[in-house]
C-alpha cells in the first residue's frame, strides 16, 4: 500500500463551531436582506453588524418620500410587536435530541413528536422542512384568562424553555393571562406573532394553515394572518358548532368556535366532500343525476365580458329523452325549434357556463344526453346540465354532531383517557381538515399539539384511504401540579403510567393508545400503515460554545479542547447534523465498520459521519478509501458532506491526509466538529 502524501495544511478540513452558519438554524434576517438585495440592490448598505437596509432609500423606491416610521398607517400594532418580529428572525442555538425509549417503532416510523418550546422548534425546522408542509393546524390558547402564555426570553429562549419545563432552576413561570394584567391582548399577540411568522416558509406553495380560535382573539388573529400571508390568501372563517346547548354566561348563548383558514398562494386546491344520500334526486339508465342550469347565474359575467359564451341553443320540444325532458341542439331542427338565449329574469344578457365547442362534443341526440331543456311555468325554457357530480365543496358552517367538543372527550374515554384533557378537539374535526387540504403523501404540522388529536386524525385518515401522510407534533412539557384542582387528574394519570408529570407525556400516551385503537379497528391497514412515531426533545446544542469562566480560565481552556459536550451521545450529534444540514429527521441512517471504525451514511450518501475518538495516521488511508468506496456505490444526487470529530485526529498530518484522499475522489466538502 502506497503511503499517502503528507500535506501540512490542516485547514483542508474546516472546523465547525457553535457560531458557524452551517451549525445554526436558518438566519431569517439574512435571507430577507438577500431577497431585498436582488430586488433593490441600492437599499443595501453597511451596518455595524454587516449588511443592513437603508429604510429611507427603500421608502423612496416605494413611492414614500417621508423618512419616519411613526406615520399613521393601516394595520395591527401593539406594544412589543417590533421585538416579537425580531424574535422570529433570531436563529436558534438549540438542537433536538432523539429519545428512543419513548418512541414507537423508531426504525420504521415517519411521524415525529417533539417535546419542546414551539418557537425554538419552528426555527430548528426551517432547514429540513422549508416548503414541505402541506397543512399546519393549530389549536392555540384562546386567551380566556386561564390559558397559560409563553413568556419568551428575547436573550436566551433555550434557557427560558428549560426553566419553563423545570429542567433548570429559574424564575420563569407559566402563568394565567387575565384582563387585569393591562396587557391582555398584547401578551397573546406577542406569543403568537413570531410563531405565525415562522410558519409561512414551512408551508409548500399549495399549503394551508388552519387555526382554531374563539371570539376573544379572532379579530386579532385575522389581522396577523393578513400581515403574514397576505389578505388575498384568506380562504374562510368557518363557523363550527362546538356546543349545542351553548355557554350561557352572557345574554346570548354561544354555541360556536371558528376555524380560520389561509393559504400560502393562489395555487391551493381543496378536496371536495361526498354529497349525502339523496343529493342526486333523479335517475336515468346511466345513474343518478341532478339538474344544473346551464346559464351562468353570476352577475359578474355576461355578454359584456364573455361574448364567446353568448349564443343561442335550440330546444326541440317533441324530441324527448328517456326521462321526458326535451332535447337541445346548437342549430334549429325543424320549424318547431325554440331559440333560447342566456337571459336573466330581468331580460338582461348573461352567458352560458359552457362554450359551443364543449357542447359540440356532447351527444345531444343520445337516449340520455348531458344537456336537456325543461319548460318553466311562464312558458319559457331553461337549459340544464345533467350533473352526476357526487362531491361538493365544503361549506363555511359546520353543524355536524361529530364536531362538538364533547365528542373529543368521549373519544378519549374510549382509550381510557377521558378525564385527562379539558375540551380536546374531536378527531372527526381534524380528520376533515386533513381530508380537505392534503393528499395521501403529505406532511401535517401541529405545534400546539395538546391532546394529540391531530396525530390521531392523520392516522385515522390514512386508515380510511390507505394514505401515507406524516405528522409532526410539538408540545411544551408544561409541568402538572397535583395540588392544582384543574390539573390533578392529569397529574395522577402520569403517575399511573409511570411518566413525568407534564402535558407532553400525555400527548405521547394518547398517540400510543390511538395507534393501538386504529390498529385494532383496521387490521389490514396495520400491516402497511405507519402507526409509530419518533420522539425528539429540545435541548441546547451538542457543540460547546466558548463560555469562559473568568475565575477559572485554566479549566475553561482544558474543557474547550473537546469541541463536543461530553454528556451527549453519538445519536444526539447525528440528529443535530441532520437538522443543521437540512435533512429530514426520518431519513435512513446506515452504519458500517470501516477499518475498525463506525461510519454513518445518512440519506443515501448525502452525509457521511465518523465520530470515533481516535484516528491515527495508520488508519487514515483504509478509512478514507472505505468511505470513498461506499460513496461511489451510493452515487448520491447532491454534493456529499463528510464530517469527523476534530479532536480524534492524532495530528495535523493525519487530518490533512484523510481530507486529501477524499478530495481526490470527489468528496470535497469535509468538515470537523
Amino acid at each position: 500500500m502506497a503511503a499517502p502524501i503528507e500535506i501540512k495544511n490542516a485547514e483542508a478540513i474546516k472546523k465547525l463551531n457553535a457560531h458557524d452558519p452551517e451549525i445554526r438554524s436558518v438566519d431569517m434576517l439574512a435571507i430577507n436582506i438577500e431577497q431585498l438585495k436582488v430586488l433593490f440592490p441600492e437599499v443595501i448598505t453597511e451596518g455595524p453588524n454587516g449588511s443592513a437596509v437603508n429604510l429611507d432609500v427603500l421608502k423612496v423606491l416605494m413611492g414614500d418620500d417621508t423618512t419616519t416610521d411613526c406615520d399613521e398607517k393601516y394595520g395591527l400594532n401593539w406594544h412589543g410587536k417590533r421585538q416579537a418580529r425580531q424574535l422570529a428572525l433570531t436563529p436558534s442555538t438549540g438542537t433536538l435530541r432523539p429519545c428512543f425509549e419513548d418512541s414507537v417503532d423508531w426504525d420504521t416510523a415517519q411521524n415525529i413528536m417533539i417535546e419542546g418550546d414551539n418557537l425554538e422548534v419552528l426555527k430548528l425546522m426551517q432547514k429540513s422542512y422549508a416548503g414541505k408542509v402541506k397543512l399546519i393546524y393549530i389549536d392555540p390558547p384562546y386567551n380566556t384568562g386561564k390559558d397559560f402564555v409563553y413568556p419568551d426570553n428575547f436573550r436566551d429562549n433555550i434557557r427560558n424553555y428549560l426553566e419553563l419545563s423545570g429542567q433548570v432552576m429559574g424564575g420563569q413561570k407559566i402563568s394565567s393571562n387575565t384582563h387585569a394584567s393591562g396587557r391582555f391582548h398584547t401578551n397573546w399577540l406577542n406569543m403568537m406573532y413570531p410563531r405565525l411568522k415562522l410558519t409561512r416558509s414551512l408551508l409548500s406553495d399549495d399549503g394551508v394553515i388552519a387555526v382554531s380560535i374563539d371570539d376573544t382573539e379572532v379579530g386579532n388573529l385575522r389581522r396577523v394572518l393578513d400581515e403574514v400571508f397576505g389578505e388575498e390568501q384568506f380562504q374562510a372563517q368557518i363557523i363550527i358548532q362546538s356546543n349545542k346547548r351553548g355557554q350561557t354566561y352572557k345574554q346570548i348563548a354561544k354555541t360556536h368556535e371558528f376555524l380560520v383558514v389561509y393559504s400560502k398562494s393562489e395555487t391551493v386546491d381543496f378536496n371536495e366532500l361526498e354529497k349525502p344520500d339523496g343529493a342526486l334526486p333523479y335517475t336515468d339508465s346511466i345513474g343518478a343525476f341532478d339538474l344544473w342550469e346551464l346559464r351562468n347565474r353570476n352577475p359578474e359575467f355576461g355578454r359584456f365580458n364573455r361574448p364567446n359564451l353568448f349564443f343561442p341553443i335550440y330546444v326541440i320540444p317533441e324530441s324527448l329523452d328517456e326521462c321526458g325532458y326535451s332535447k337541445v341542439s346548437l342549430t334549429p331542427k325543424g320549424s318547431d325549434s325554440v331559440k333560447v338565449l342566456p337571459l336573466n329574469s330581468e331580460g338582461e344578457e348573461g352567458c352560458w357556463r359552457w362554450g359551443d365547442e364543449k357542447i359540440k362534443k356532447c351527444e345531444l341526440d343520445a337516449m340520455s344526453p348531458v344537456l336537456v331543456a325543461r319548460k318553466r311555468r311562464d312558458g319559457k325554457w331553461n337549459i340544464y346540465e345533467k350533473s352526476r357530480k357526487s362531491t361538493t365543496r365544503a361549506k363555511s358552517i359546520w353543524l355536524d354532531t361529530e364536531f362538538i367538543n364533547e365528542q373529543g372527550t368521549v373519544e378519549l374515554g374510549r382509550i381510557d383517557m377521558g378525564d385527562v384533557f379539558d375540551h380536546p378537539k374531536p378527531v372527526a374535526l381534524l380528520q376533515r381538515c386533513v381530508f380537505l387540504t392534503t393528499g395521501p403523501n403529505d406532511l401535517i404540522l401541529d405545534f400546539f399539539a395538546g391532546s394529540g388529536s391531530t396525530g390521531h386524525a392523520v392516522m385515522a385518515q390514512n386508515a380510511v384511504d390507505d394514505g401515507k401522510r406524516r405528522y409532526i407534533l410539538v408540545q411544551l412539557p408544561e409541568p402538572l401540579d397535583p395540588e392544582n384542582r384543574d390539573q390533578k387528574k392529569a397529574a395522577d394519570f402520569c403517575d399511573e403510567i409511570g411518566k413525568p408529570r407534564n402535558i407532553a407525556e400525555l400527548t405521547k400516551e394518547r398517540l400510543r393508545r390511538a395507534a393501538k385503537s386504529i390498529k385494532g379497528e383496521n387490521p389490514l391497514f396495520s400491516f402497511s400503515g405507519d402507526l409509530g412515531f419518533r420522539i425528539f426533545k429540545l435541548d441546547s446544542s451538542n457543540i460547546r460554545a466558548w463560555e469562559p469562566d473568568r475565575d477559572n480560565l485554566d479549566q475553561t481552556l482544558l474543557d474547550s479542547i473537546e469541541h463536543l459536550k461530553t454528556d451527549r451521545t453519538e445519536a444526539d450529534i447525528l440528529y443535530e447534523l441532520l437538522l443543521k444540514f437540512g435533512i429530514d429527521l426520518c431519513v435512513p441512517i446506515e452504519n458500517r465498520s470501516i477499518a475498525g471504525q463506525t461510519v454513518h451514511s445518512i440519506g443515501d450518501g448525502m452525509l457521511f459521519v465518523c465520530l470515533v475518538e481516535n484516528i491515527t495516521r495508520g488508519i487514515v488511508e483504509p478509512l478514507a478509501q472505505g468511505i470513498v468506496g461506499w460513496y461511489k456505490s451510493l452515487a448520491p444526487s447532491r454534493d456529499t458532506v463528510c464530517i469527523f470529530r476534530d479532536s480524534a485526529f492524532a495530528d495535523d498530518v493525519a487530518k490533512t491526509n484523510l481530507a486529501e484522499i477524499l478530495n481526490q475522489h470527489g468528496i470535497t466538502n469535509v468538515r470537523s466538529l
